[in-house]
């Protein structure tokens, strides 16, 4: 693909062509590859003219810097362009001026994973492959589902069996084969890559697939345009693999490439403290993950390895970013505090960013002058059994008005 410059690895920096379907042949699954684009080919289709006469308001409007040759495989669901809100309410609790929410649970099965697979999707039907598959928490496997589902290609779908309900009742409505595995994701994702190896499958899953990055960075190219291309002085994630702050950094990067920003921001990765491996690696400045069980509510970001854990502190190290831990009960505080603010409700994991950024403020680590972009990565909706752990069940009461009275005046 003329647009393509190169894969290259992120553990040991080799490149190769795009002969290699997956991995770094020398690092292995560890050696997860970035895409590296001709800038100046791209910068002949894609400037600031080109977006403002775009009516396309989908991720679709970046083509020129994806990694498809065309559009015969893009799904003709609403994909990105989320709303980004500014937020008062939440500016007035921080005492911060500038903080802006990009809500990801709009994307069409509620979560910022539909970025990634519907390129993987557009990719597997380009590449002409009969199935796709991928290993998840949850999010990257109704995501996937849900486009497979839109597009009719044959899919398997392995969680662990943890998952919560409410994203596995998605896969069976949207008609996925689900293997559900009796183990945590890192055994889930090592089942799917023997299953990939034996039966040929197209694998999805983010932390393997070069290309679907490529699909989370669209989110740093629309708070640009939706900034009007004043960049954010940190980008705040909640990080799990290090798949999505690692391409939305790259998206940040690229438009800085292109001359389309003028500065690049500080990237902040917000962990639970029973799943930290990426803060935990970064704060000891080595590069070797140690596996610690992983134990929190965020079920999307419970991991004990990181696949693709040398994207996230690349970005981190590239961007000056800063690693945050948060624990479960600050998670669930998060969860009610946004909602309660701005209307926006987000699942543990799309909060815990929101948690990370709450400490940093009581830490004087942001400025109040600071604008920030907080992503709320997926919808309340997914997980409403940790929902209710966030709050208080309504007492019951008769339908009489003077013990309405009374209740009210307890």
């Amino acid at each position: 693909m003329r647009k393509i410059k190169r894969l290259r690895c992120s553990k040991c920096g080799s490149t190769y062509g795009e002969e290699v379907m997956y991995y770094c042949p020398y690092c292995g699954p560890s050696g997860t590859l970035e895409v590296v684009f001709d800038i100046p080919h791209v910068k002949k289709k894609l400037t600031k003219e080109y977006l403002q006469d775009n009516k396309n308001h989908n991720i679709w409007r970046y083509l020129p810097i994806l990694p498809l040759d065309g559009l015969q495989g893009a799904a003709p669901l609403q994909i990105g362009f989320t709303p980004i809100y500014k937020s008062k309410r939440l500016e007035e609790l921080l005492k911060i001026k500038n903080v802006y929410l990009k809500d990801e649970g709009r994307n069409p099965t509620a979560s910022f994973k539909d970025r990634a697979s519907a390129v993987g999707v557009a990719k597997a039907i380009e590449l002409q492959k009969d199935v796709i598959c991928v290993a998840s928490t949850g999010n990257a496997a109704s995501s996937l589902s849900g486009f497979a589902a839109c597009m009719g290609i044959k899919n398997y779908i392995f969680v662990p069996k943890t998952i919560p309900e409410g994203k596995l009742a998605q896969l069976l409505v949207f008609g996925s084969k689900v293997i559900l595995v009796d183990g945590d994701y890192d055994k889930t994702f090592e089942i799917c890559l023997e299953a990939v190896e034996h039966f040929g499958w197209y694998n999805r899953s983010c932390a393997i697939n070069p290309y679907l990055v490529d699909g989370k960075k669209t989110a740093a190219f629309e708070i640009c345009e939706q900034l009007k291309f004043n960049v954010p002085d940190k980008v705040i994630m909640s990080v799990g693999d290090g798949c999505s702050i690692s391409g939305v950094w790259k998206g940040f990067k690229e438009f800085y490439e292109l001359g389309l920003i003028d500065k690049l921001p500080v990237m902040v990765s917000v962990q639970a403290e029973g799943a930290n491996p990426v803060n935990r690696t970064f704060r000891k400045k080595t590069r070797e993950f140690d596996y610690q069980l992983p134990q929190t509510i965020a079920d999307s970001i419970s991991v004990g390895i990181p696949r693709n854990g040398y994207k996230a502190l690349n970005t981190l190290e590239e961007s000056n970013g800063i690693a945050v831990d948060v624990s479960d009960d600050e998670i669930l505080t998060a969860m009610t505090t946004l909602a309660r603010h701005t209307g926006v409700f987000g699942e543990p994991a799309g909060v815990t960013g929101f948690a990370g950024l709450i400490k940093l403020v009581e830490s004087g680590a942001i400025g109040n002058d600071e604008s920030v972009v907080l992503i709320v990565s997926g919808s309340g909706l997914k997980d409403i059994k940790s929902a209710q752990k966030a709050v208080s069940k309504p007492k019951l009461i008769k339908p009489d008005i003077n013990i309405l009275i009374n209740y009210l005046n307890e």
